[in-house]
């Protein structure tokens, strides 16, 4: 058995994430394929894929498979690039990101036709999702992640600082008051953002000196949207905690007008995730770096401190 074209035909059938599309892809009948991945798990002794009718998924022995595989197959890309030159490094291939739904609408996606100008040759899958997808099990190449980042065996890197601002319509403050100071949000109603994972509201946090001080909030709407939480403090519904970069041109025009400046929200963390070893890949090098620069544009996004 040929090792490695086995490899490179699993991650293949993972990625397109069916036999039928990963056979199209390789120009190889389906039955190749169901061949070599039999003889792959008769050879490991280890099922790799679950099969059914409707979907395709990893087992927990084949998402440990399908990591190990990536890392040996970007080792001998990088092994052969010396002898095939720039043309080897050109960024080129499918590449799968995971992006959370607010940021992509207001600011990846109005900018994406740059990028596939710079790399046209990179055929770009983008899912949008504030859930937390398993990127081996799903095979998605990277995601953009807001907040602190959890312990995994994934590559975190900060590509950017997320700011936030309180604020509130002047119909709003013309009913209810202007709080001046946080101990008089227990006062005011407010639009609640809960987590579209686990259900729970969002406090509120602010810095006070070199502290931060976290309000539990309430309010007569919850929603677990960042689009639909702006939505909503348009209407008049309540004060909102929300990205600066969502609501710059509602500031600007008087829309909204901002509270409690001289004590901000914490910003947070912005960070591309992505398996280890994967950044060796050119197309995912070149979609970093076009990020990176995406988001030191941003005044609201940039990260604080980068040259």
């Amino acid at each position: 058995m040929d090792k490695v074209k086995a490899m490179q035909t699993f991650v293949r059938i993972v990625e397109a994430n069916s036999f039928s599309r990963a056979a199209e892809s390789l120009h190889l009948p389906r039955a190749s394929l169901t061949a070599t991945m039999k003889n792959l798990e008769a050879f490991l002794g280890r099922q790799l894929l679950q099969r059914t009718t409707r979907k395709l998924s990893l087992t927990p022995d084949g998402a440990q498979y399908y990591a190990h595989c990536i890392d040996i197959l970007a080792a001998i890309d990088a092994a052969e690039q010396p002898f095939f030159g720039a043309e080897s490094a050109r960024p080129r291939g499918k590449l799968r990101i995971d992006l959370p739904s607010a940021l992509a609408r207001h600011l990846i996606l109005p900018h994406i036709a740059a990028f596939h100008e710079a790399c046209p040759e990179v055929e770009l899958s983008i899912s949008i999702t504030d859930r937390l997808v398993d990127l081996i099990q799903d095979g998605i190449d990277c995601a953009v992640r807001v907040g602190k980042l959890q312990d995994s065996s994934m590559i975190g890197r900060q590509i950017g600082e997320m700011r936030f601002v309180t604020c509130a319509t002047p119909s709003y403050f013309a009913r209810h008051g202007v709080p001046q100071a946080i101990d008089e949000l227990h006062a005011h109603r407010s639009v609640v953002h809960f987590s579209a994972r686990t259900g729970r509201p969002f406090d509120w946090d602010f810095v006070v000196g070199e502290a931060v001080v976290k309000v539990a909030i309430s309010g007569p709407i919850a929603v677990n949207d960042a689009d639909a939480n702006l939505s909503c403090a348009l209407q008049g519904l309540g004060l909102t905690q929300v990205a600066t970069y969502q609501v710059r041109r509602h500031l600007a025009d008087g829309t909204l007008v901002q509270v409690l400046a001289d004590t901000p929200p914490t910003p947070m963390p912005v960070s591309l995730l992505y398996p280890q070893g994967r950044m060796a890949a050119p197309k995912l090098a070149a979609f970093a770096g076009w990020l990176v620069a995406l988001f030191d544009s941003d005044p609201d996004l940039a990260l604080a401190g980068r040259p």
